[in-house]
């Protein structure tokens, strides 16, 4: 059994992690509303740039001369796997929840008999990943630590170089892995494929608008012509398809983050109640006794 002094040290132990755990929280708490709004401001303008590609592309995928961003390279032989996480933990499942389902699809493409290279942006995707899949890896990963605020020329930097190595001809298919944030408790691990891309219409609106204004569309004239626009807007969909996802990820960070350390807090409440009940415990318990030692050695005199 513990001595008091050792159930002191570990209640004030415990304390002090409390405090740490509760400025965590109030923290994540702080950049959360910031990293949410920027994430629910950038869905607009890729959902819309996904219906306006979506247009330009109804006729061209299959047709003689479309771009490889959209056709592909005829092959998928090849699958680059872009795995984005945090640079940091104590965040709950975030980053685990996101590699979970990168190495899932990586199993799934080798039992297929494909080649899979693996990219990671956040250092704990790739610590979670190199163990197993270390000799997939392509590069270091990409450092997101230095950043205050993710910014589009972040995300531009990381799209050239995906850009440069697809025209190298080094994978025919590439996929992001990220944490799409539906709410401080909900964040869903989301592959989407950028290279080549899986353009969905829904009338630029999303959800029940998109059903109810593809009934009646616009007839449009482009100058220049289809083929064009796409050869230019296609590249800057992965840049924009890549910031999208780093926002969406540092949403999904600090509320995962604030949901683990609220836990923590609660837990540690829920320990230095039982410290503090076996501490009381053992005091009047060893109270007690040092009485009827007193009182016996009172009695025999």
């Amino acid at each position: 059994m513990a001595s008091l002094k050792d159930l002191r040290n570990r209640i004030g132990s415990v304390k002090a992690t409390q405090k740490i755990t509760k400025a965590m929280q109030m923290v994540a708490a702080a950049k959360l509303r910031r990293a949410q709004e920027a994430a629910e401001a950038a869905r607009p303008y890729s959902r819309r740039m996904n219906a306006v590609i979506a247009k330009l592309a109804a006729n061209l995928k299959d047709a003689e001369g479309a771009s490889k961003f959209l056709a592909g390279t005829g092959r998928d032989d090849v699958h680059l796997l872009i795995v984005c996480t945090a640079e940091r933990g104590l965040c709950g499942g975030f980053n685990s929840s996101i590699a979970k389902l990168a190495a899932q699809r990586a199993d799934e493409l080798r039992a297929a008999g494909k080649t899979v290279k693996m990219m990671c942006v956040g250092r704990k995707g790739y610590e979670a990943l190199k163990r197993e899949y270390g000799s997939l890896m392509i590069g270091e990963p990409v450092d997101l630590k230095h950043l205050k605020r993710i910014r589009f020329m972040d995300a531009r930097e990381i799209a050239t170089g995906l850009i440069r190595r697809f025209n190298e001809g080094e994978f025919d298919v590439c996929t992001l892995f990220y944490a799409e944030f539906r709410s401080v408790i909900s964040q869903k691990p989301t592959a989407l494929q950028l290279i080549p891309a899986q353009i969905e219409d829904d009338g630029g609106t999303g959800g029940e608008g998109g059903k109810a204004a593809s009934g009646a569309r616009a007839a449009y004239t482009y100058e220049p012509d289809e083929t064009e626009i796409l050869d230019d807007l296609l590249p800057r969909n992965v840049s924009v398809q890549v910031f999208r996802a780093l926002l969406e990820n540092a949403a999904s960070e600090q509320g995962a983050r604030m949901s683990a350390m609220d836990n923590a807090t609660r837990n540690a409440g829920e320990m230095i109640d039982k410290l503090t009940l076996s501490y009381n415990r053992q005091r009047q318990a060893q109270i007690t006794k040092e009485l009827i030692e007193i009182i016996s050695g009172a009695e025999a005199l």
